[in-house]
């Protein structure tokens, strides 16, 4: 793309540059779902890229590590934590305590870093509403089945109806033949 090459050139003009793309500054998860921390960063030299999530209940170290070199991946993150070439992470099965600040930084060899700073909002999915929503479905159902049972009923008592007014019509009809007939 445009960007990753006018990164690229911006670190090769500059020397012990480093520049860091952050795409998605602002991310709205679910609990139990996987996000994806997208960035991408690139300089000339060996970088160090840390991850350090920001919440109320603290700061805590996610993910350190350098390009084409060792992961450290701290004991709270271990199995929740993959990591990406270009600096992104995934954070799988995300709770409510995953919302937060998440920083990047990014230690090129020569000193030079750069930051980036992307949000988390997670949202419950709450029981209460589904329990709402299973209930109007149900009552809609009950709704639809006697609205069924009714027009059933007015079916066959149309049915009854038009059986007696052409029992009658034939009764009526075959009195005035009588009729005729006697008084020839």
């Amino acid at each position: 793309s445009i960007t990753s090459i006018l990164i690229i050139l911006f670190c090769l003009s500059a020397p012990g540059g480093v520049s860091l793309v952050v795409p998605q500054h602002n991310i709205n998860a679910t609990v139990a779902q996987n996000i994806l921390l997208s960035v991408e960063y690139s300089c000339r030299g060996v970088a160090t890229v840390e991850w350090k999530h920001v919440s109320s209940w603290g700061t805590t170290k996610i993910v350190e590590w350098k390009s084409g070199n060792y992961v450290n991946i701290s004991t709270v993150y271990k199995d929740r934590v993959t990591t990406f070439e270009n600096g992104s992470i995934q954070l799988l099965n995300v709770g409510m305590r995953d919302a937060g600040y998440y920083f990047i930084t990014v230690t090129e060899e020569y000193g030079t870093n750069t930051y980036g700073t992307i949000i988390v909002n997670v949202y419950e999915i709450i029981y209460e509403d589904l329990h709402f929503v299973a209930v109007l479905f149900a009552f809609l159902a009950a709704v639809a089945a006697i609205l069924i049972c009714f027009m059933w009923l007015c079916n066959k008592s149309l049915h009854l109806f038009k059986k007696k007014t052409t029992h009658k019509l034939t009764a009526s009809t075959t009195e005035e033949i009588e009729l005729e007939t006697m008084e020839c």
